[in-house]
């Protein structure tokens, strides 16, 4: 049967969860950690690496590591002058002045990039399960605008998921602690 995960789709790490005997439980990826960097690499040699395989070439391959893809998602390339900045990959206006990276004279969409990272995070869910996950909720930051949410949900798809929904990262960390419970205290999240 397929199974639900909810999906923190971060600007440096990345982290997926599934509701197991009653309670959210974190999945751990194929190297058995928790958290997968959000960070996807393309090697010289046309070899696509995406988590902690990709950060751990970062530093000899620069222009060819794409990380902080968030930062850029549903964005137009006028808007994001400061971001590209502060990356070391090349990022130009594609189609429409979107946002893009350009990688070994290809262009990627930061939702193309981020499709990758969730792929991962599915893919490892679903062998630590032993389930196939089709179906995920997904957070973003409570700023994200409608081109943005519309855009973390394009890449839920691209990376075969059906998107649930998409729900701002405060609300997901209430419910996580159990604001659902309804007991009479004050709480800051």
């Amino acid at each position: 049967m397929a199974k639900a995960a909810g999906i923190d789709l971060g600007t440096t790490n990345s982290v997926i969860a599934a509701w197991e005997g009653g309670e959210a439980k974190v999945l751990p990826n194929a190297e058995g950690a928790r958290t997968t960097p959000s960070v996807v690499a393309f090697t010289e040699s046309g070899e696509r690496l995406v988590g902690q395989l990709a950060r751990r070439q970062s530093i000899l391959n620069p222009k060819g590591t794409i990380y902080s893809a968030k930062r850029f998602i549903g964005r137009r390339y006028d808007e994001v002058s400061e971001e590209a900045k502060a990356v070391a990959f090349d990022v130009v206006a594609g189609p429409n002045n979107a946002a893009r990276f350009e990688v070994r004279g290809k262009q990627y969409s930061p939702e193309e990039i981020s499709a990758l990272v969730l792929r991962k995070l599915v893919d490892d869910g679903s062998k630590f399960l032993g389930e196939k996950i089709t179906e995920a909720v997904i957070t973003v930051p409570a700023y994200f605008n409608d081109a943005q949410r519309t855009a973390t949900k394009d890449a839920g798809r691209i990376a075969g998921l059906e998107v649930l929904r998409i729900i701002n990262e405060p609300t997901a960390a209430a419910l996580a602690y159990g604001l659902d419970k309804r007991e009479h205290e004050t709480v800051l999240v």
